[in-house]
């Protein structure tokens, strides 16, 4: 019987996937295990392996469409003998129902079979309707510009504006309205809405292209909107002098070979020290309770081609700086490589953002739900500081810690700033 191969679900947060690539071919005989494609998830591009025995004897979704839905069926399996127009791909087939991306498979219906619509529901030429002369019409000069594009005559317009002048929303509702009693605008494109704005926006802005959206870019959207608007954020900054640790990690590397240790490396190691200080900062929001970590997980921010992903140090307290440097630069390679497994990205207990090494002297990131903390982190620069009564000059790096207030008030956001600082300002700690 033919076995429908479906779009896994390959991360908690997945609800669809961009086939990349497919490993084996129709009519390929596969084996348990192996792998038959790579799927684009909204974190990594992640190899994907079948669980039977078969024949690839179709490929529904071919590498390159559009997102596929997770569990819809993206290829079928068949035994041997077996032949692939035997398939039922209809709804009532056990098989989940395919996205069908060829036109061979969909039958063209019998112009016999068209229904004319009755005479008064036949299309009505926008241009055939008289306008009143009687009559001024206010409207903004959007609203006039998408009338003109689209054959809409305003004073056929409600607005709903200041005394009543037509204004864009009332031009893409009487859009709406047109399709909906089957009025057809100049344009031919059957979505006329979207023809006007892409009209407009060829006429009024300068030339540009348009970027498919990846899963990835879609899935951080959504996140980054619902920490922002569902998260209480508030701020605390703390400006951390590095002198004693920029001379600490130069003794450090001199002793190395060729392992060198980062800037990052050390604040790693710092906050995830300071979290196991301060326990009432590493801690998450669970509506109904907080969760307080006794494993200290760093998710470190890494930038990868179109988008952001935060691998993880786990039990950072723990480990040393040249563990931490080696796995962080594994982590981080594997990142851009789009080869990380889900639970290497997946569960941290708190986030860092450095931007120090691009020039950034100070941002404050989003959180990383259902993370309460993140920590950015700025460039270190020459400042002047007092010491002893008399002005010097030091390496400074600002720390700005966003908190989710519902977990974290500011006094304990403040203590693990302090903490963070003691360390950064006093580095043989982090070797004791």
């Amino acid at each position: 019987m033919p076995t429908p191969i479906l779009m896994p679900a390959l991360s908690p947060t997945m609800t669809e996937g961009n086939i990349v690539k497919w490993t084996k071919k129709e009519g390929d005989r596969i084996k348990p295990g192996e792998v038959i494609a790579e799927i684009e998830t909204d974190k990594a591009t992640m190899e994907v392996e079948s669980a039977d025995a078969g024949i690839l004897g179709k490929i529904i979704v071919p590498a390159g469409s559009n997102p596929v839905k997770v569990n819809q069926t993206i290829a079928i399996l068949v035994a041997e003998g077996e032949k692939v127009a035997d398939v039922n791909l209809t709804p009532s087939s056990n098989l989940a129902q395919p996205i069908l991306n060829d036109t061979k498979n969909l039958k063209q219906p019998n112009n016999d079979s068209q229904m004319s619509l009755p005479e008064k529901q036949q299309p009505i030429p926008l241009d055939a309707q008289t306008p009143s002369m009687n009559k001024t019409i206010h409207a903004s000069p959007l609203a006039r510009k998408m009338a003109e594009l689209s054959g809409i005559q305003l004073n056929k317009v409600n607005g709903t504006g200041p005394n009543g002048r037509i204004i864009k929303h009332d031009i893409e509702q009487f859009l709406e309205g047109a399709r909906s009693d089957k009025i057809v605008p100049h344009s031919t494109n059957s979505n006329a809405k979207s023809g006007v704005v892409q009209n407009i926006a060829k006429e009024l802005f300068p030339a540009f292209k348009e970027i498919a959206m990846s899963n990835m870019r879609r899935t951080i959207a959504k996140r980054l909107v619902e920490s922002k608007r569902d998260a209480p954020h508030f701020y605390l900054t703390i400006d951390c002098e590095l002198d004693n640790l920029l001379k600490l990690r130069q003794d450090i590397n001199s002793r190395l070979d060729k392992e060198k240790l980062s800037i990052n490396d050390f604040i790693i190691k710092a906050t995830a020290i300071a979290l196991k200080q301060t326990p009432q900062a590493n801690v998450s929001w669970a509506e109904t309770y907080l969760r307080q970590y006794d494993s200290v997980d760093i998710s470190v921010a890494v930038a990868i081609p179109g988008g952001l992903i935060t691998p993880i140090i786990r039990q950072a307290d723990q480990k040393s700086l040249l563990i931490i440097s080696k796995e962080m630069k594994d982590l981080a390679q594997r990142a851009k490589d789009g080869k990380l497994k889900p639970e290497e990205y997946q569960g941290g207990t708190f986030s860092i953002s450095n931007l120090g090494m691009y020039g950034i002297k100070n941002f404050s990131a989003i959180l990383n739900p259902p993370q309460a903390a993140i920590l950015a982190i700025g460039a270190g620069e020459a400042k002047p500081v007092v010491k002893d009564g008399a002005i010097s000059i030091a390496q400074v790096m600002n720390c700005t810690l966003s908190v989710d207030h519902r977990a974290i008030d500011g006094v304990a956001g403040a203590e693990f700033l302090a903490a963070l600082k003691k360390i950064i300002q006093d580095p043989l700690s982090i070797l004791l």
